[in-house]
């Protein structure tokens, strides 16, 4: 599929993928909100704000001009914030090709309608345009040109194969999937889980606890995805498990940094974004919905709520009855 792409984002995650696509040779515009971000991206191919030295490719052109760079597109990805998806895509949707495809990027449940990203596209955009593109990736890795591994999902399985041949590069490999639920709600759930991993980690559990939690965390993400139809095999994948690791070992995951900080008493008001603060309450909800267990994701609600305290929720997890592990 050879067509031209827009990213709409000029964040971290826009950026890198707008690269990763320029750098393939692809015709593809970023669009931002912030001049001097545009300005830095098309005269010293830098990102200042979000990337800091890494050097973008020559061929990346970004505009201000939401319209410029929807313009012939068909293929538009999305890496705005899942919590302003739905009023972006309304703003802009007269702009766009009438049958473009959207590719989220966003991992994150809306949180006043209990709504995944594809089914906000498709509620506003109709159906059939939706995809998800999710898994283990680090912007910064991808913005450097190093080799990384996602899933892209659409409804029809061949919608999927032929934008990830689109969005493929020599160093970003994408796998075809139709599994939507399951590749979104894989990101939006890890991180939460990544929330409590950076707890256990900022408040000095030690590395077997942070493993313990990460694998017990595993296991609620498995059961809320799967009552919403997820498939097994998309939650043991890249977008699942694989985004899972990756997100609970290291501090460059914001929503694992977020969780140390709080842990360490710091000040969280001018943190980078972490989707998972937003997404703990909905995650939490939805498991209540179905009478499904899940200690972790609700003591990672009941912390960012202000409900227990992190020592509370560690008493509360360790004291639980003993059982079965499976």
């Amino acid at each position: 599929m050879s067509t031209r792409i827009a990213v709409l984002g000029a964040g971290a995650w826009g950026t890198a993928l707008a690269a990763s696509f320029a750098r393939a040779g692809q015709d593809c515009l970023l669009w931002g909100r912030g001049a001097q971000t545009v300005a830095a991206i098309n005269e010293r191919q830098r990102n200042p704000n979000y990337l800091g030295d890494i050097a973008l490719p020559a061929d990346l052109k970004a505009t201000t001009d939401a319209g410029a760079a929807l313009a012939g597109a068909q293929t538009i990805v999305l890496a705005v914030p899942a919590q302003t998806l739905r009023a972006f895509l309304a703003d802009n949707l007269a702009k766009t090709e009438p049958h473009s495809l959207f590719v989220s990027t966003a991992k994150g449940i809306d949180r006043e309608s209990g709504r995944t990203m594809s089914e906000i596209i498709d509620d506003i955009a109709g159906p059939e345009r939706s995809a998800v593109l999710s898994g283990p990736s680090f912007a910064a890795d991808v913005a450097a040109g190093l080799p990384t591994a996602v899933t892209v999902a659409a409804h029809d399985l061949g919608v999927a194969k032929a934008l990830a041949e689109t969005l493929s590069s020599r160093t970003l490999r994408c796998y075809a999937s139709d599994d939507l639920m399951g590749v979104e709600l894989g990101g939006a759930l890890k991180n939460v889980l990544a929330i409590a991993a950076g707890i256990v980690h900022g408040s000095n559990l030690g590395a077997s606890a942070v493993a313990a939690l990460t694998t017990r965390g595993f296991a609620e993400l498995q059961r809320v995805a799967a009552a919403l139809g997820g498939k097994p095999e998309t939650l043991a994948g890249l977008s699942g498990l694989g985004d899972l690791i990756l997100s609970c070992g290291s501090e460059k995951s914001r929503n694992f940094a977020y969780g140390a900080a709080l842990a360490r008493g710091e000040d969280l008001s001018n943190r980078p974004l972490a989707e998972g603060v937003f997404t703990a309450s909905v995650a939490a909800k939805l498991a209540r919905d179905h009478g499904l267990d899940a200690p972790i994701i609700s003591a990672v609600d009941a912390i960012l709520d202000g409900r227990i305290t992190v020592l509370e929720a560690m008493d509360g997890l360790m004291s639980r009855p003993l059982k079965t592990e499976t």
